[in-house]
């Protein structure tokens, strides 16, 4: 899955950017208060991004 795709995906469902990191970028859930760091490439594989929706309690992309 796209990278953009997996970032719109979470801010549909609230989540925000914290901070970027070295190679990574660190989104929360207000909601929940989990943070996670999603890697910057243009591909991410399925089973981590639903693994990072998993982890901050968004549902799963649609297609995954």
């Amino acid at each position: 899955m796209k990278r953009r795709a997996l970032v719109s995906h979470l801010q549909e469902h609230g989540c925000a950017l914290v901070r970027e990191g070295g190679s990574h970028s660190i989104w929360a859930n207000p909601q929940t208060g989990r943070k996670e760091s999603i890697p910057r490439h243009k591909q991410i594989k399925k089973h981590l991004a639903r693994s990072i929706c998993r982890n901050l309690s968004v549902p799963i992309p649609p297609g995954d």
